[in-house]
């Protein structure tokens, strides 16, 4: 049965199979992405191979910057996705927008944002309430009379969707930590609050690190006054730009640019810098080389390069696959399943009764149907409500599918009417397992709060006759249906 139901999803979403669409995406971008990466590494290692020593200052060193700025920029994205994630999630606006009930709901994703993606924060601000909804609670209400709080109506009444700053934790005010500050909108577009998560400075220390070890550069960052904000090993005990040897005259030059290029000298060797702004932070980046660079660091780095870009290739690829993987699982579960009791929609039940009368041919087997209600639905809504209504019929389907077997398909046709196709019954046997379902419902009341509901079921069976369609079939079953209805409550009626 399960390669029955397999086959109709496959017609519904398309007539190529489900895993090979989501193979061919993931080695489309695959290539994509490897082709981009290798294209820049190989281009930028001929170029600067080709004017090593003269071009340092106008190619090598600017084109390592930039790469340095693109991978700083990138290890941004991670953070910006995560926090668009956040914004955009619908259970996420509809907890804000039903009232904010349950705070322990939104704190708990909170605490799992953290933990997944090891940022040092998470967090949501209602513009509704003012709450600063954290892991660990609510922490307090933001102020516009609070300047600590600046930030949130900034970034509130900002006209991009989301700004990076570089604050103090509101938690623990002694670490200074980068936010991606991301607007959380309603369905109108309306802003109804803030969203984000934090990563600690100290991450982007390490990423200097890296840059280092991997280009050969001396890199620090500065502010827009000189003064040293973040920096690597073996920089030296200068605190300010104007402290670096050999700095002091073109320190100038430098902070009244958004980019510059300029060398000075210094033991005897010339020091190739250039310095871009990094608008997110505020600071410029400071890249330094001296001129005994050589040919093997550019090979090293090219072949550096070329295994991150496969790694990164691979990772991507690998993400891809499995987003696409989830959102298609996703798909097939709305397109063929109850959302209250997890049974077969009307829809797809043609195509598995098409597949299982195929298939009882083949296998020369019965097959048998069972179309039944829950008694006295409406008095069961009107006594508890539709949550009630809702429980009840869970909890019924619940026991049906626990007493059927795994060739046996449960569909929901409507309201409180289900049927059951039986697999290899005739319409005696069907009867039996019909009245063993029945039995079990009547001896478990639904647990409603502290009520327990009564329920019990009526049934119709049938059995499936050569040549019949479906349309004749439920008609006959159908009418057993009604027949044991007009009987009263818990009967099972035999067409």
């Amino acid at each position: 049965m399960s390669s029955i139901i397999g086959a109709c999803l496959v017609t519904i979403l398309g007539e190529l199979p489900v895993w090979g669409k989501k193979l061919y995406f993931a080695i489309i971008l695959c290539v994509l992405l490897a082709v981009g990466f290798l294209t820049t590494s190989f281009v930028s290692f001929y170029v600067a191979r080709d004017s090593l020593e003269e071009q340092i200052s106008e190619s090598t060193l600017p084109l390592t910057s930039d790469n340095i700025y693109s991978e700083i920029q990138r290890d941004l994205l991670q953070p910006i996705f995560i926090s668009s994630l956040m914004a955009h999630d619908t259970f996420f606006r509809d907890w804000a927008l039903s009232g904010e009930t349950d705070p322990e709901r939104i704190t708990k994703y909170l605490a799992e944002i953290q933990s997944r993606y090891d940022t040092i924060t998470a967090y949501f601000i209602s513009e509704e309430t003012r709450n600063y909804y954290h892991p660990t609670g609510v922490i307090k209400q933001v102020s516009e009379d609070d300047p600590a709080d600046g930030w949130y109506f900034r970034a509130r009444d900002g006209k991009q969707p989301y700004e990076i700053n570089i604050d103090h934790d509101t938690v623990d005010r002694s670490r200074l930590s980068i936010f991606v500050n991301y607007q959380v909108r309603d369905y109108d577009g309306n802003v109804i609050g803030i969203t984000g998560v934090g990563l600690a400075v100290s991450s982007v220390t390490n990423l200097i690190e890296t840059y280092q070890a991997r280009y050969g550069r001396t890199i620090y960052f500065i502010d827009t006054e000189g003064h040293v904000t973040l920096r690597g090993s073996g920089f030296g005990d200068a605190h300010s730009l104007q402290e670096r040897p050999g700095m002091r005259t073109q320190a100038t030059k430098i902070l009244t640019s958004p980019g510059a290029s300029i060398s000075y000298e210094h033991g005897g060797h010339t020091y190739f810098v250039n310095s871009r702004l990094v608008p997110e932070f505020g600071w410029l980046l400071i890249v330094e080389q001296s001129d005994y660079s050589s040919d093997a660091r550019l090979q090293n780095t090219l072949f550096i390069n070329i295994a991150i870009s496969l790694l990164i290739t691979i990772v991507v690829g690998l993400i891809a696959f499995l987003t696409v993987r989830n959102y298609q699982k996703r798909l097939e579960e709305l397109a063929s399943r109850d959302k209250l009791t997890g049974a077969f929609n009307r829809q797809i039940f043609d195509m598995i009764f098409d597949q299982a009368v195929q298939t009882s041919k083949r296998q020369k087997a019965p097959l048998s149907v069972m179309c039944f209600d829950v008694d006295g639905f409406k008095e069961i809504n009107d006594g508890y409500g539709h949550p009630g209504g809702d429980a009840a019929l869970r909890e019924v389907l619940t026991m049906v599918r626990q007493n059927v077997q795994d060739s046996d398909v449960i569909c929901r046709w409507g309201g409180d009417e289900f049927v059951v196709l039986f697999h290899g019954k005739d319409r005696k046997e069907a009867m039996t397992k019909a009245r063993e379902l029945a039995d079990s419902v009547r001896n478990a009341p639904v647990r409603f709060g502290r009520d327990h509901i009564p329920v019990t079921i009526s049934a119709g069976i049938t059995e499936y006759r050569d040549g019949e369609d479906l349309d004749t079939l439920m008609a006959r079953v159908d009418n057993a249906l009604y027949t044991a209805k007009a009987s009263g409550r818990d009967h099972i009626s035999l067409s």
